[in-house]
């Protein structure tokens, strides 16, 4: 990680300003939205430093199958073994830096460099290395192939979502989600979560945003915009029934009172098992920072990943997931439909916002602008944590 920035680019008394108390802070200056500058410095010290989400496991539909993925600039592959185990390596060979995979595969023998031909499995072990000593001769002297297999990225798999840590150096991912397993075992109860499924189709989308990738989760965290932004939604979850959370540093998000359970023709989808039936209609939506965002309800369970493209632009990727195998059966196929109809027309409204937002920091008028008390202490929290891991970075 050595991507630097100078503090004339981040002056640090702007993040000085954040992380005032919420009623006197300002939120992060223009230029970690809009400098270019800042893209690769945000994946190696902001992004980097913690457990960023990457793709969702669905994506590798099958043993033996592999995935490349830019990831801000960062050429990764996401293979899958022939056991199953899911595993990020830096998409390089390490014969010349010759691109490995360059569109998804299902993997029959080995992973094959286009270049010279060396060889990997999907565990990353280098294999083959022909005629690296002369015609012929696939060994050389001095050379041991398990001394150059491909470069591991730390990762873990959670909720279907493929987390990595690019720096190596964060805290265990146990420890990392424990805050928000601990809150939701009320209602999913201690294992619950592990009874999801993805139904097989309709289940996942896909936004292409042009906007930084700050902004969405500034945007998911509060609900002070709902009345305007979402007038369908505000109708049976008003504002008024929406609550703040802040988990701990890294965690905020919203909740609802009155969230409104999937009811098609008399037939509900399953639930889990220990949802309290006195909050039946509740549900939480909380922001993992840096880039994943999750939803739980009684009757399903949503993630976003956001994936950087550039300072202005952000692919927003969703997966929606059901309680239990009943769940992704036909018999509920009206029921799921219905949920991710009302979903898409929520996310859909929220792209005007964090476009528009995008635009507006383009204005030497706006500095940072200013939180409410009442309704912004999630996203303040957030802007919070960006402040820190660049003060972090520039010392």
């Amino acid at each position: 990680m050595t991507t630097k920035i100078d503090t004339h680019r981040i002056p640090l008394v702007a993040l000085d300003a954040v992380r005032q108390p919420i009623a006197n802070a300002k939120g992060m200056p223009n230029a970690v939205y809009e400098d270019p500058e800042l893209f690769e410095f945000e994946r190696d010290h902001v992004i980097g430093k913690s457990w960023a989400g990457l793709a969702f496991d669905g994506e590798l539909p099958k043993n033996g199958f592999a995935k490349p993925v830019d990831f801000m600039g960062l050429p990764l592959a996401i293979m899958r073994n022939r056991e199953g185990e899911v595993k990020v390596f830096h998409n390089i060979c390490s014969h010349r830096g010759m691109i490995l995979i360059s569109e998804e595969v299902e993997v029959e023998g080995m992973v094959r460099c286009p270049y010279h031909s060396w060889t990997y499995d999907l565990n990353g072990n280098l294999k083959g290395t022909p005629h690296i000593g002369g015609i012929g001769k696939h060994k050389t002297e001095g050379f041991a192939c398990e001394d150059h297999g491909l470069k591991e990225i730390r990762s873990v798999i959670w909720m279907g979502i493929i987390f990595i840590n690019l720096s190596g150096d964060a805290v265990d991912f146990d420890h990392f989600i424990q805050p928000l397993l601990e809150r939701w075992e009320e209602f999913t109860g201690k294992d619950g979560l592990e009874k999801v499924r993805l139904a097989h189709s309709g289940s996942s989308v896909e936004l292409d945003l042009k906007t930084n990738w700050k902004l969405p989760v500034e945007n998911f965290c509060e609900a002070y915009h709902l009345p305007w932004v979402h007038p369908g939604l505000n109708s049976y979850s008003p504002l008024d029934q929406h609550y703040n959370i802040t988990i701990n540093e890294y965690m905020s998000g919203q909740g609802s009172y009155t969230y409104n359970l999937a009811d098609v023709a008399g037939i509900s989808l399953p639930q889990f098992a220990d949802w309290p039936e006195d909050k039946i209609r509740q549900a939480e939506y909380v922001a993992i920072y840096p880039n994943v965002m999750v939803g739980v309800q009684a009757d399903h369970f949503f993630a976003f990943i956001l994936m950087p493209q550039a300072s202005d632009r952000t692919l927003e990727k969703i997966q929606l997931t059901y309680v239990g195998e009943e769940a992704i059966g036909d018999k509920y196929e009206a029921c799921r439909s219905a949920v991710a109809d009302s979903w898409k027309v929520v996310f859909g409204e929220d792209i005007f916002a964090v476009e528009g937002m995008q635009k507006g920091r383009k204005s030497p008028a706006f500095e940072g602008g200013v939180f409410s008390p009442v309704h912004d202490e999630p996203s303040h929290n957030f802007h919070q944590w960006v402040a820190n891991q660049y003060a972090k970075a520039l010392g």
